[in-house]
């Protein structure tokens, strides 16, 4: 029944971009799929209530930039990628060589590969979800604590993306302002180019300035709703949170949490997938290299912190003369039920005493009490 609704919604109202009924149709999928698995119902309101409200939060504290009041930071930017690439701005120079009059064939691809970032997250939860709910937790406090970094550094170092840099000359964003005038006209007749630099040549008919053009290939699967949705979207958020970009740093993110989850045929897809978000992101004038490179740093920064973190306090209590490491009892009693053997690579990790799934009396001690547990 529920694919049925599903489906209907999809053939009459379109494909579901938004966050909040994407989540919406995960939740009752996987309220759903639990129907007749006990308390199984309550942790899916358990886990993703409180999930989907952080969310909200993080889109509704948005305006923290505007709150704190730094200057925006508008050239900085673009003389980074002039001094990484020779003068050049990649931006500019893709769209010389690149953009046509009208959206080829692989820009469909561009416009997935972007809305990807608003989907993918929680499709990837939702799978974790069902299979492992340890590690959908992994996963969830990688997905916010990174969302909510990106949110701190938004406020404190505002920087403005090139699509707004080719809108606005150095005079329009004298003393670094958040949201000119000049952000909201066309970049067309903005002399030299605005801050970016004019386009030196430009394909047959294809416009001879910079232009945010991620939602093109849209037009091209009649797909109007996602691009009606992508410019709803992009005109209520914060139009100067381009360092570091979310798009990039999360992406990253998901590929290095699923590098050892899954097999190895789909690595090199992961690692694609990376790579065309980023060239997806400089193309469509939507980021500067810079911003994808501190985007990158940013999702390495929040996945090795919590490891450093565990390595130093198991290292701290390997040095406690008092404490006693329960790794092997751990194993044991979370994942081997009475009465049944362990799997063949587990059984290797555990005594011997456990390995049945059960204790087997040792003869230097008193008999052990049967350990139970649950399969998570």
């Amino acid at each position: 029944m529920w694919a049925v609704v599903i489906i209907y919604r999809t053939v009459t109202d379109g494909f579901a971009f938004n966050r909040e009924l994407l989540l919406l149709y995960i939740a009752t999928g996987l309220l759903a799929a639990s129907i007749g698995q006990g308390r199984r119902m309550l942790y899916v309101i358990r886990d993703w209530l409180p999930f989907a409200l952080v969310l909200l939060a993080y889109d509704l504290s948005r305006g923290a930039a505007d709150i704190v009041g730094r200057p925006t930071l508008w050239q900085w930017p673009a003389d980074v990628d002039r001094a990484m690439f020779f003068g050049v701005v990649p931006t500019v120079w893709l769209q010389e060589q690149l953009k046509q009059a009208h959206p080829p064939w692989w820009e469909v691809v561009l416009s997935c590969v972007y809305m990807s970032f608003f989907i993918l997250p929680y499709v990837v939860a939702a799978v974790l979800w069902l299979r492992n709910r340890e590690e959908w937790k992994r996963f969830a406090k990688l997905f916010v604590g990174l969302s909510f970094a990106g949110l701190v550094i938004y406020a404190l170092v505002p920087a403005a993306p090139p699509w707004a840099a080719a809108r606005c000359t150095p005079a329009d964003v004298d003393g670094g302002p958040a949201n000119p005038r000049c952000m909201f006209r066309s970049a067309r007749g903005v002399p030299d180019g605005g801050l970016l630099g004019a386009m030196q040549n430009n394909q047959d008919g294809a416009n001879m300035w910079v232009e945010r053009i991620v939602g093109r290939g849209w037009g091209n699967l009649n797909l109007h709703s996602a691009t009606a949705l992508l410019d709803a979207g992009q005109a209520s958020v914060n139009l100067v949170a381009a360092i570091p970009s979310l798009h990039a740093g999360m992406t990253a993110a998901i590929a290095a949490f699923l590098w050892n989850r899954v097999r190895r045929g789909w690595r090199p897809v992961l690692v694609a997938y990376v790579l065309i978000m980023a060239f997806t992101l400089v193309y469509t004038a939507e980021h500067y290299v810079i911003d994808i490179l501190l985007g990158w740093a940013l999702a390495a920064v929040v996945i090795a912190v919590p490891k450093l973190l565990a390595r130093r306090r198991r290292k701290r209590k390997r040095g406690d003369p008092d404490h006693t490491e329960p790794a092997d009892t751990e194993i044991a009693e979370t994942v081997v039920l009475p009465g049944r053997r362990a799997p063949g690579e587990l059984r290797a990790l555990l005594p011997l005493r456990f390995r049945n799934g059960r204790q087997r009396s040792d003869p230097a001690t008193s008999p052990a009490p049967t350990v139970s547990g649950e399969i998570r």
